[in-house]
């Protein structure tokens, strides 16, 4: 039952809201390629695109880590993505919450906020892979 609740959902999502945001986190990807030294930033924006395409049944966990080299690289990445990106999930929310059914998925939306802004150290697993993950700090 499940499986079928998720497939719902990322189908759902998939269309309100996954494809729209997916474009946004490739066109980011696309221009960090075109400057070398920003290739790690293109390949952040992938990961991140391709789980927002389909993000139910998956987790974002903390690894721990980022360390010195990962929390410069989020400053940045914020700077020059994550914080449009990041509008780009508040505006899909809005419009997902307008409607009743959409108000989960809205709430999704907005969970997502914290990866997109600051992808460096965190790493997309299946949710039954994350109960296993330990938590870093812990």
């Amino acid at each position: 039952m499940r499986a079928v609740l998720t497939l719902v959902l990322n189908i759902i999502w998939l269309v309100t809201a996954g494809f729209w945001l997916f474009l946004g986190y490739l066109a980011a990807g696309i221009l960090a390629i075109i400057f070398i030294v920003t290739i790690p930033f293109a390949v952040a924006s992938f990961r991140i695109g391709l789980y927002v395409l389909w993000p139910f049944g998956r987790e974002v966990v903390d690894t721990g880590r980022s360390g010195g080299v990962g929390t410069v690289a989020n400053v940045v990445w914020f700077i020059i993505a994550g914080l449009w990106l990041a509008i780009g999930h508040i505006g899909t929310a809005i419009a997902q919450a307008v409607t009743i059914i959409g108000l989960p998925l809205a709430w999704a939306n907005l969970k997502l906020i914290p990866v997109t802004c600051f992808p460096f150290g965190k790493e997309i697993v299946s949710s039954n892979r994350a109960q296993m993950v330990p938590v870093a700090g812990r």
